[in-house]
């Protein structure tokens, strides 16, 4: 059992979870909870992490199975490795993803895409990652001033979809756009010049979603690679949405009409209503 906070290991957890530029050197991330734990794929897994406590736990010992390595260690050394103030007993060290733009525009299927330039709190990537594989996006790009996708915050809060949602993260977005409008996709803009209702465009083809900063929104050099600049109508005071919010509500009008079409299955609820 591991009982010092000082051990080399525990260390390198602490510097993962702290340190963006740690975690790209060592092609690492922390992922922590028996919720997460279990929703990654096991050959990813590098190391687990436990307490006694959590292995007392029913069912809990057999979570570990297709684990590459195992250790143990003690409540207070767990408290040192975690970003949480309570953790839950089991942390892993997870090999980082290599997509590649390419893996997000494949010919056999259609594109719906997210693409964020300058979304910088984690809570709203993790969410758009989580709605985006609920409204069957096929990817997300970033670009470099986007928040870290590997940091706790976000890992949490995409409550397992980045093991799932294909992303990559650009050092020069205009010229991913390029690419990506080579390869026949339309973006849209959600933008405060939007002169057509969110509803009233047809999401059907390849398509992809531009999403800006949560103040500053999309850049002009960006908004103008757009084919359409769309807007989300608003009653009251209210100005503009969430980054996270207006994300989900694009890719949930996609999902509606794709799955209108067929292009995507549809899952009914007790009633029978396809939602």
């Amino acid at each position: 059992m591991i009982t010092s906070t000082g051990n080399a290991q525990v260390k390198q957890a602490a510097a993962l979870v702290k340190k963006a530029r740690y975690r790209n050197e060592q092609k690492l991330f922390v992922v922590e909870g028996p919720r997460m734990f279990g929703e990654l794929p096991r050959e990813r897994i590098v190391c687990a992490y436990v307490t006694e406590r959590f292995l007392r736990e029913p069912g809990q010992e057999k979570m570990l199975d297709g684990a590459e390595r195992v250790e143990l260690v003690s409540e207070e050394v767990l408290r040192a490795m975690s970003d949480t103030q309570t953790p839950q007993g089991v942390l892993a060290l997870v090999r980082q993803y290599d997509y590649r733009l390419e893996d997000l525009l494949q010919e056999s299927r259609r594109t719906h895409l997210v693409i964020l330039e300058g979304v910088q709190d984690p809570g709203n990537l993790g969410t758009i990652l989580r709605s985006g594989e609920g409204a069957g996006a096929t990817g997300v790009i970033m670009d470099a001033q986007t928040a870290d996708i590997y940091n706790p915050k976000v890992i949490r809060s995409t409550m397992g979809s980045v093991f799932r949602v294909p992303f990559v993260r650009v050092e020069k977005l205009d010229a991913a756009l390029s690419l990506v409008k080579e390869r026949g996709v339309k973006l849209f803009a959600a933008h405060l010049r939007g002169e057509t209702s969110y509803d009233r465009e047809d999401y059907t083809g390849d398509i992809g979603f531009l999403i800006g900063n949560e103040a500053a929104g999309l850049s002009a050099a960006i908004a103008d690679m757009a084919d359409a600049y769309v807007r989300i109508p608003m009653l009251g005071r209210v100005e503009s949405l969430n980054a996270a919010v207006a994300a989900s509500i694009l890719m949930y009008e996609a999902a509606r009409q794709r799955r209108s079409l067929g292009q995507i299955p549809g899952k009914s609820d007790k009633k029978g209503q396809n939602l």
